[in-house]
């Protein structure tokens, strides 16, 4: 990524009164090791310049040599807040270029353990946003809930955060009473704690301020650079890999695509909000229509061999639109495996969205894009 130019307001001879300040790549609210040089003018911001590259552990190269049942365990360690969501659509995108089946119990239980792992995300998001700028009560009550998924959770995967419980035309191990019973405890405590969110959070004037008007994005803009999830629905824009390009049984339940049109920070808090009672009503749902059967499919071969080809798959993580492009030359290992990261387009747009704003302002709107480093520098 490039400098931006600054807007024509802030168009002048940067003189000696301009100063460079590095963000990161050790400051706590960067969230991982991205470091952001800016250059100021005063408080004032004039270019803003991301340095990526400093965790880089070459999964897409590891995908070279392993099998594909070797490289199980690294989707879940790019974006490790939604591994389990990585761990999903690396299977469905194997099994649908290998034309493998997945048994209806099983494709229930991944999107139930899916929508859990979206609020999971959602809500540690959450706390340390509000962290970030401030407030400490708000986090000890997102990792209380967030506690109760990953109990839930552990109940089937027997992991807390890098799962890996798909397996290529089902899952690991069927799901037991506690589990079905913990999902059920979980959603009207959930739905209760959105209330406690709203008059806590969203109505907290000191909040309103620091997030109403800032960080703006417009609709534009955000198409523009490529902006998929809750930044590009916070801009008005009704984009869900889930309605465009739906996979499992999503077609069969009843949910809506939140959308706003602010395209500020306060939006994209919103939306994650209420994309958390969209995601309890998929598991409700789900929950309620789980089938009885088998939760992985017959005949499944020990090696995978894809037939020679190029395959892609999208799917929609709680960052936005993950792209998984597969070529197959019909051996046990992928020829060449991409993946499209929500990221690292979302946080594409900060050069030309930071110039002009203050210093105290950068935080509040870097939070508010909701990048995880990892998926980045993979």
């Amino acid at each position: 990524m490039t400098p931006a130019t600054p807007e024509p307001a802030l168009r002048k001879t940067l003189t000696e009164e301009t100063f460079f300040l590095n963000l990161g790549p050790q400051h706590p609210s960067t969230h991982g090791v991205l470091r952001l040089l800016l250059r100021l003018d005063g408080e004032r911001i004039v270019t803003c310049q991301p340095v990526l590259g400093y965790s880089h552990r070459g999964h897409e190269h590891m995908a070279q040599n392993r099998t594909y049942l070797q490289f199980m365990p690294n989707p879940p360690r790019m974006d490790y807040l939604a591994g389990l969501m990585y761990n999903h659509a690396y299977c469905l995108a194997v099994e649908r270029a290998c034309g493998l089946e997945v048994p209806p119990r099983a494709i229930h239980i991944r999107l139930i353990c899916a929508e859990l792992n979206r609020i999971s995300s959602h809500l540690l998001w959450f706390g340390a946003y509000l962290m970030d700028l401030g407030a400490f009560t708000p986090f000890l009550y997102a990792f209380d809930d967030r506690e109760d998924i990953l109990a839930i959770l552990g109940e089937a995967t027997g992991s807390r955060l890098t799962y890996s419980y798909c397996r290529f035309g089902g899952v690991a191990r069927d799901i037991n009473q506690a589990f079905i019973d913990g999902v059920r405890a979980f959603i009207p405590k959930m739905r209760a704690r959105l209330k406690d969110y709203d008059t806590l959070v969203t109505k907290n004037i000191i909040f309103v301020n620091r997030t109403k008007g800032v960080g703006v994005i417009s609709r534009e803009r955000a198409k523009a650079h490529a902006l998929t999830g809750p930044c590009l629905r916070a801009s008005g824009t009704a984009f869900d890999i889930r309605k465009a390009e739906p996979y499992g049984f999503y077609p069969q339940f009843d949910f809506d695509i939140p959308v706003l049109t602010g395209g500020d920070c306060f939006d994209r808090y919103m939306i994650r909000l209420l994309e958390i009672e969209q995601s309890l009503r998929i598991v409700e749902q789900a929950l309620n229509r789980l089938p009885a059967g088998p939760v992985k499919a017959e005949g499944v071969p020990q090696f995978i061999t894809p037939p020679s080809g190029q395959y892609h798959f999208s799917y929609e993580t709680a960052r936005g639109h993950l792209g998984i492009f597969l070529v197959s030359d019909g051996s046990r290992v992928p020829y060449r495996m991409k993946w499209r990261v929500p990221s690292l387009s979302n946080l594409s747009i900060l050069p030309v969205l930071l110039p002009g704003t203050l210093v105290a302002d950068t935080i509040a709107i870097l939070g508010s894009i909701d990048v995880v480093m990892p998926e980045i520098d993979r």
